[in-house]
């Protein structure tokens, strides 16, 4: 018996098709994906990151004009191919500029935690643009857990997704997590602070360890300061308060790196 071909694509042109209104809540709503237990990629580079790490859509989606030339790769990586009238693209878009293509994935079971993995914790962190860049740290430096306390920005929400640049896909995420959860940990817990500890670079950075990140203005929470084994503080030279946690969280986690490496 032959291999089955390539799925025969479903056109759509009507902007109250169900499926146009399920793109747009998962384009717009940060919280959508809980709903409907599916995420939204849009665009070549989030979906080219996905293919690479071996996750299958559930859905692939495409512009009318766009679905011509489309690579085969791309064509014939989910099991349902959608095609879209090319008015429709604004509707299912978060960007100025909307995409021409886009998968849907449904979303990763839950993760449970791991007690002894090299961590990120996300404690209240609300900016998606810092979540996101976080997320591409972690993946970048072998963190390789990502712990999202209550109160830190939607994990796999648009905005997150776009900034994470495909780290999410070899991340193990695990979001709305209570602090009384992190009793779990067995790696040294690490905080930042502004104003108190030993500088970043004069300390022996234990390896594996959880670096905690606080929230933009507040810092991180009394009850996680209470848990950490180090505080450490980011060395300025150049005179600044503090850093943006974003460049913090890189400071930190490559510093952890270099620990390992050279341990």
């Amino acid at each position: 018996m032959s291999a089955a071909g390539p799925a025969e694509p479903v056109f759509v042109s009507s902007r109250d098709n169900a499926l146009v209104k399920d793109l747009r809540r998962l384009s717009q709503d940060s919280t959508a994906y809980r709903k409907q237990g599916r995420v939204w990629l849009e665009g070549d580079h989030l979906c080219r990151a996905a293919l690479a790490r071996g996750l299958k859509p559930a859905l692939a989606v495409f512009a009318e004009s766009f679905w011509p030339h489309a690579p085969a790769e791309w064509t014939q990586a989910a099991l349902k191919i959608i095609v879209l009238a090319d008015a429709l693209l604004p509707d299912i878009s978060a960007l100025e500029s909307p995409a021409h293509m886009g998968f849907v994935l449904d979303l990763p079971a839950e993760s449970e935690l791991l007690p002894d993995q090299a961590s990120v914790i996300l404690d209240r962190v609300q900016d998606a643009g810092n979540v996101g860049s976080i997320l591409r740290s972690a993946a970048a430096f072998g963190f390789g857990q990502v712990i999202a306390l209550k109160g830190t920005a939607a994990l796999w929400s648009p905005k997150v997704l776009r900034a994470g640049m495909g780290a999410h896909f070899g991340l193990r995420l695990l979001e709305g997590i209570t602090p009384a959860a992190l009793d779990a940990l067995q790696v040294p817990v690490i905080v930042t602070s502004s104003h108190n500890g030993s500088f970043l670079h004069q300390q022996a950075i234990p390896m594996p360890c959880a670096w905690a990140m606080g929230h933009e203005g507040q810092g991180v929470s009394d009850d996680l300061m209470a848990r950490a084994r180090l505080t450490v503080r980011i060395d300025q030279p150049g005179g600044e308060e503090s850093l943006n946690v974003a460049a913090a969280a890189a400071v930190c986690l490559y510093a952890s790196s270099l620990a390992a490496r050279a341990g």
